[in-house]
């Protein structure tokens, strides 16, 4: 038999015994005949057919391989992926009769290596007491393979994507049935790990041939992969087995981007972006950032990673060194796949599950605002206009602060009379009301005409503001919420370490927050404060009220201070922070990385020492930044 004849029983038969026929490894190619039109599906046996897209049964995770059933569950999937591949061999074979001579022979040889994959799970299948078809079988695969125009498309989807993502399942499996008592299926997963070397090696070496000069491989399989195939799909769900893959024959620079490039294995992804600016571009006005601002842009953006999870996009200005993604993947962080935020169209056509910068500021709604088509109207966090200004500055936390508290403690001025005003009672602390993170502080006791130019210049600038009395601080914490259209959800309490002017410097978590406040505070807190009851309950209920129709992240920062007579006092309210903030970066931290010891998260100057912390942003590329997290273990 010739091989168009061999190749066209493996696609279009109707019983498996036909379809898993070996023909002869040396069968003559002369009579190729004409290129094909793709089948809407494979020939097969009534109980085989591909089920109708959403019909599935469910994959047996790895904690339920020790019974037989459960394995031979299991073996069931697998058999069937080998079946599609050797359907798809078939097909290719039929469909490109004009590809090169040697090319075909490849082709051939693994097709019959796939039929002999699919009878040793059948057999081992049927020792586990489960027979092929009586579970649904699905055409993922031949979905995205079959319409598949050239051969050099044929090997991108099939060798280089599913055949290298089996590499990492093959021989993760193959480790597990053994450990699990099951030497006989560890077998025939180790004889596929072999062959399916030799298959992406045989489509690695056609794909460098027929791609285009001056390409890198991965540069390449990047640019002929299209949506919703991407290089990630090029991953198994399991430990990556970059050795494999040099067997292969892929290079480093191939499998070090392979290594730490992602994307959404289902769940819609949620795209995050960092703008820490975006007090400045909500005060109106043109706002151009410094090169001290830019730096806090293009430095801390990596925080972000502790606030997406591995499905989700992160928009990224500077995106960081391999290396560095690799170090930070070994420290136990999921990486998000990561897009130019100067590319969004590379994002065209795909469906989100939501926006989520770190304030909907002026400067993320026009950055996002491509993306907005792309959000399903079902989802919470889609596309919206900047909040309100004033949600963004100081006069948001003197309006809940007057709420819960009967009165502010500080003022709002519009003119530097009025702020004087509040001078003579003692030191006063006057804020920039769209500043963050403490600058903009100035602390003042008495009239001069240098506080008086200091001062009309902020309200020139800002429009006002704020002057509070100057407490003598003992602990700055903070409250993180997320609202959304149930209200407001707790997340979790920071202690925020700030300097003498009140400049943040890095925040403390912990699974008992208790534990990082000394007796006295403790005791003040939890029993005259009833601190519980008002962050939880009061603020909680107050919050979606004062920011009606907002979804997403807020932070309320508190102070306890000692009086005049040396007893503790709190203020409820000291800002509100109507977006993502450093307490809710290390709340996340936490839970990612030490859930059962918590840690403190610092933003440094480049050069300050770290220590053993986890430097988040890349160190090299930083310019004035460093965020480090430190493990309290």
């Amino acid at each position: 038999m010739q091989v168009r004849e061999i190749a066209e029983r493996v696609l279009f038969a109707g019983t498996l015994e036909e379809k898993l026929l070996l023909g002869p490894p040396d069968a003559p190619d002369g009579g190729r005949g004409t290129a094909a039109a793709v089948p809407d599906a494979p020939g097969r046996p009534a109980g085989l057919r591909i089920a109708d897209l959403g019909t599935r049964a469910g994959f047996p995770g790895v904690s339920r391989i020790d019974g037989e059933r459960e394995r031979g569950v299991l073996l069931h999937f697998l058999a069937n992926h080998e079946l599609l591949a050797a359907e798809l061999m078939a097909l290719n074979l039929i469909k490109f009769p004009d590809a090169p001579a040697e090319y075909r022979a490849g082709v051939y040889a693994a097709m019959r290596e796939e039929q002999v994959h699919t009878q040793l799970y059948l057999r081992r299948m049927r020792e586990c007491g489960v027979e092929f078809g009586e579970l649904p079988v699905n055409g993922y695969l031949w979905r995205l393979v079959a319409p598949c125009e050239t051969a050099m498309d044929f090997v991108a989807r099939l060798n280089l994507t599913f055949e290298q993502a089996n590499l990492d399942f093959s021989r993760h499996y193959a480790a597990l049935f053994r450990a699990a008592g099951d030497p006989a299926t560890a077998a025939v997963l180790d004889k596929i790990y072999r062959d399916e070397i030799g298959h992406v090696g045989h489509g690695l070496k056609w794909f460098r041939r027929w791609k285009g000069h001056g390409d890198t491989d991965w540069e390449a399989f990047g640019k002929v992969l299209s949506f919703p195939l991407a290089p990630a799909k090029a991953k198994g769900m399991a430990p990556f087995d970059a050795e494999g893959r040099r067997l292969a024959g892929l290079d480093e620079d191939f499998i070090g981007h392979l290594e730490v490039c992602e994307q959404s294995r289902g769940r819609t992804p949620v795209v995050h972006w960092f703008n820490p600016n975006a007090e400045s571009f909500a005060r109106g006005g043109r706002f151009a950032p410094n090169r001290y601002e830019r730096a806090m842009e293009e430095d801390l953006e990596m925080v972000m990673l502790a606030l997406c999870r591995r499905d989700d996009i992160l928009l990224m200005r500077r995106p960081p060194s391999l290396g560095h993604l690799a170090h930070l993947k070994r420290a136990g962080l999921d990486l998000p796949e990561i897009v130019a935020a100067a590319q969004p169209g590379v994002l065209d056509g795909r469906k989100l599950g939501g926006l989520r910068p770190w304030a909907w500021s002026p400067d993320a709604s026009e950055q996002l605002r491509p993306l907005a088509g792309g959000v399903s109207e079902k989802v919470p966090w889609r596309w919206r206009d900047p909040v309100p200004a004033e949600w963004l500055s100081k006069a948001i936390g003197l309006r809940l602060e007057e709420r819960v508290a009967g009165v502010a403690a500080g003022a709002r001025c519009d003119d530097v009379g009025s702020a004087l005003a509040a001078l003579g009672a003692g030191p006063v602390l006057f804020k920039a009301p769209f500043a963050c993170a403490g600058r903009g502080h100035l602390k003042a006791e008495r009239d001069s005409e240098d506080l008086r130019r200091q001062l009309g210049g902020v309200i020139a600038e800002h429009g006002f503001v704020v002057a509070e009395p100057w407490l003598e601080r003992v602990l700055d914490f903070s409250a993180q919420y997320e609202l959304g259209a149930g209200g407001a959800t707790w997340v979790g309490w920071a202690v925020v370490e700030n300097d003498d002017a009140g400049r943040f410097r890095g925040v403390s978590v912990a699974p008992v927050w208790g534990r990082l406040l000394g007796r006295e505070v403790a005791e003040f807190l939890f029993r005259e404060a009833d601190v519980e009851g008002c962050y939880r309950g009061r603020i909680a209920e107050e919050l979606p009220r004062l920011l009606d129709g907002y979804c997403g992240p807020v932070g309320v920062d508190a102070m306890v201070y000692r009086r005049a007579d040396c007893q503790l006092a709190l203020r409820h309210v000291v800002e509100v922070n109507v977006r993502a903030t450093m307490g809710r970066v290390a709340l996340e931290l936490q839970r990612k990385l030490a859930p059962d010891t918590g840690g403190r998260l610092r933003v440094m100057k480049k050069g300050e020492e770290t220590g053993d912390g986890l430097v988040l942003n890349d160190p090299a590329a930083a310019r004035e930044f460093l965020a480090v997290w430190e493990g309290a273990g």
